[in-house]
């Protein structure tokens, strides 16, 4: 499947050879950046029910309790409370930016085209691409918070509000791994969301999402999260660091960078991607996660991502039988579970280190992995410039490796 966004085309890092056709084997799910979607949440029956109740209870006729999603709150229009609570904290967020068309190089560099179309030779011409999400605010001094590829590129970002004041925003940083923007308008005492734990949230619970989808200002949509912890690997983003919330409350191009809160009014997450054709299947990025790297990107504009420059598979029966068959006797692999790295990027980490395609990690930092989504978390939590333990098995046998993180280099599109 294709990943895609709403603004601009994902990053693709280019392989070649072997490497390339293994690095596949581990992908088979795409998704669109956004934006999101999804459906009214089904009711379902709360069977939790006291012993006394059970035991004044026959089959024949059972109680009827309401569903969960109103008995959290006891009331059914808790939605309305809740948009009217924090609706004027979710801001439209508009951008701009001026593409410039090159002309070919034969024009500049060849005499003759150029004694042969005179002044009329081709000349650059400039188109402006807009594009439009959401975003809500963090500080009531005009912090506000959206999805970097909202931004990304932007010449100009304009904020309204929904009582209808129109800012020019300041993108104070943007970090494309996590898919998160800051940014600042002049204004103060604006209203603000509260902030809720997004590391306890269960699936089931009721969710609201707000934004902008399609250019329809203020739209309210809920249901339930329908699963926590979903890795970027699982919904086909493996260009991102990140865990996501998954929610079928709907959400569509336009909803990038809106909130996604809990029946309290509380923020939970970040609306980010949906998957393509696929009905009631959204995704967010946690605000514990959101609020960490906003706070890097106010402090110094950029947030540093620790990398080895290492391409990867997970080591599963299936796929060690493909790579076997597309690899032939090129590679001796003894390992029956674990990570596989299938490129090392030149001059990186990785390769200064040591590490050689083939080999597959069994550990990191004495922590056992076994897929690609455990490397990736332990990397993240490792420290740029200190030497992190690494341990994989070389044809049969153990080594032990020590690579030195250092920052992910940020490479984005012309």
């Amino acid at each position: 499947m294709k990943i895609t966004n709403h603004h601009s085309a994902p990053k693709k890092i280019e392989t070649r050879g072997l490497p390339q056709r293994l690095w596949m084997l581990s992908y088979g799910v795409a998704v669109v950046f956004l934006g999101s979607c999804s459906l009214l949440p089904a009711k379902t029956v709360d069977n939790q029910q006291s012993d006394t109740q059970a035991q004044n209870t026959t089959v024949s006729n059972p109680a009827i309790v309401p569903p969960p999603i109103f008995s959290s709150s006891g009331d059914p229009n808790f939605v309305v409370k809740v948009v009217q609570q924090v609706g004027p904290a979710v801001v439209r967020i508009d951008s701009s930016r001026t593409i410039t068309s090159r002309v070919p190089d034969e024009f500049n560099n060849d005499p003759f085209f150029r004694r042969f179309f005179g002044e009329g030779a081709p000349q650059p011409r400039q188109r402006v691409e807009r594009g439009s999400g959401s975003g809500f605010i963090i500080n009531s001094s005009g912090q506000i918070v959206t999805n970097a590829h909202v931004v990304d590129g932007a010449d100009r970002v304009t904020v309204v509000l929904k009582d209808g004041r129109t800012f020019d925003g300041k993108v104070l940083g943007e970090d494309p791994v996590t898919d998160v923007a800051t940014i600042k308008i002049n204004a103060n005492n604006l209203p603000t969301l509260a902030v809720g734990n997004s590391d306890a949230l269960q699936p089931g619970e009721a969710v609201i999402a707000i934004g902008n989808p399609l250019g329809l200002n203020n739209t309210v949509t809920s249901g339930i999260i329908s699963a926590t912890g979903r890795s970027s690997s699982d919904i086909g983003a493996s260009d991102k660091r990140v865990d996501y919330i998954q929610t079928d409350a709907a959400i569509n191009p336009g909803n990038s960078g809106g909130p996604l809160l809990n029946a309290r009014g509380q923020v939970i997450a970040m609306n980010t991607a949906i998957i393509r054709g696929a009905q009631g299947l959204g995704f967010a990025i946690p605000i514990n996660t959101v609020q960490r790297i906003a706070q890097e990107l106010i402090a110094k504009g950029r947030v540093d991502h620790p990398y080895l420059g290492v391409q990867m598979v997970t080591l599963t029966p299936e796929n060690k039988e493909r790579i076997k068959n597309v690899a032939g006797d090129r590679l001796n692999l003894t390992a029956d579970e674990g990570v596989l790295l299938v490129e090392i990027v030149p001059r990186s980490p990785a390769s200064v280190a040591g590490l050689r395609v083939g080999d597959v990690i069994k550990s990191i930092n004495s922590q056992p992995v076994t897929k690609i989504e455990e490397v990736q978390k332990l990397v993240e939590k490792s420290k740029i410039g200190t030497k992190l333990p690494i341990e994989v098995e070389r044809n049969g046998q153990i080594v032990q490796v020590g690579v030195q993180p250092a920052p992910l280099p940020v490479r984005r599109e012309g």
